[in-house]
């Protein structure tokens, strides 16, 4: 006899994600054939308006908690300045490791050397290079008001790539959103395995 669809989810885990990591966890779930794992997104554009990420989450919590045996959430503190931390203590949720994704990617021994090397450093991810027209110029009004380039970017020196996964036209838009920056370019290589350790202990660890 099939399960019920409602005893499947009772013992499956969701994830609450940042829309920005909707194809990273696709990816791993594949890889690692998480199928009691269920992913839902929120907009990455909150990634420009952190103050509105608690709240966000907090109401994905309250849709789904009562129908799922545990929930993730896959945001770092991502400039909720621990908001978002506040929110998670209540419901006893925990969330991925570190200040923010670019932290959580390259492992924290590597970001803390890149930061190190040069502080005025702005990140891209898989994500945010394929998408930097549509959350960085048009989501900061950067197309509409050029002026505001400067205001944003004057303290930035150098822009660093971090890859997920090794893809050449991803690079050239990582370059591309560089080079409109006017900074210096650096790619790095990450690949998943930091994030799929960060996920492995809390996906891992829940099996129907």
């Amino acid at each position: 006899m099939s399960p019920n669809p409602q005893q499947v989810l009772a013992q499956s885990v969701l994830v609450i994600a940042c829309g920005a990591l909707a194809h990273d966890l696709v990816r791993v779930k594949a890889l690692n054939q998480w199928q009691h794992m269920d992913i839902q997104c929120l907009p990455a554009e909150l990634h420009n308006h952190p103050q509105k990420i608690p709240d966000a989450v907090r109401n994905k919590i309250e849709q789904n908690r009562h129908k799922y045996q545990s929930i993730f959430v896959a945001y770092s503190d991502c400039g909720t300045g621990g908001l978002l931390d506040a929110v998670l203590q209540q419901y006893g949720i925990e969330r991925l490791p570190g200040a923010h994704c670019y932290e959580m990617f390259s492992g924290v021994k590597k970001f803390k050397a890149l930061h190190e090397a040069e502080l005025g450093t702005f990140y891209l991810t898989d994500f945010l290079a394929t998408h930097f027209d549509r959350l960085i110029i048009k989501g900061l009004a950067l197309d509409r008001f050029p002026q505001l380039k400067d205001q944003f970017f004057s303290n930035y020196k150098k822009l660093v790539y971090l890859a997920q996964l090794n893809d050449m036209e991803i690079d050239k838009k990582a370059r591309n959103a560089a080079n409109y920056l006017e900074l210096e370019y650096q790619r790095v290589l990450t690949r998943d395995q930091h994030f799929e350790s960060a996920l492995s202990v809390q996906i891992g660890s829940v099996r129907h």
